[in-house]
């Protein structure tokens, strides 16, 4: 795991009480980074199945995968 996706994990644990992120949230992360740059951690961490999208239809959040309700309703509809 990078230093960044460390820092993203990090942050993620800290918020007790929530399972899911916009994507505006990880910008405070990264405040010397642009949206671009933030996407890309995410996304490597998306592929590297650290992270996980959910999306309600309209907004598409990020969570630690298996963390929270959505994951583990997976599958159950």
């Amino acid at each position: 795991m990078t230093e960044e996706q460390q820092k993203v994990v990090d942050f993620l644990k800290g918020k007790s009480g929530k399972s899911k992120f916009y994507f505006n949230d990880f910008l405070e992360v990264f405040p010397d980074k642009g949206p671009r740059d933030v996407k890309k951690v995410l996304t490597s961490m998306v592929n590297a199945e650290i992270l996980e999208f959910w999306s309600s239809g309209s907004t598409t959040m990020y969570g630690l995968k298996g963390v929270g309700k959505q994951g583990h309703a997976e599958g159950e509809e």
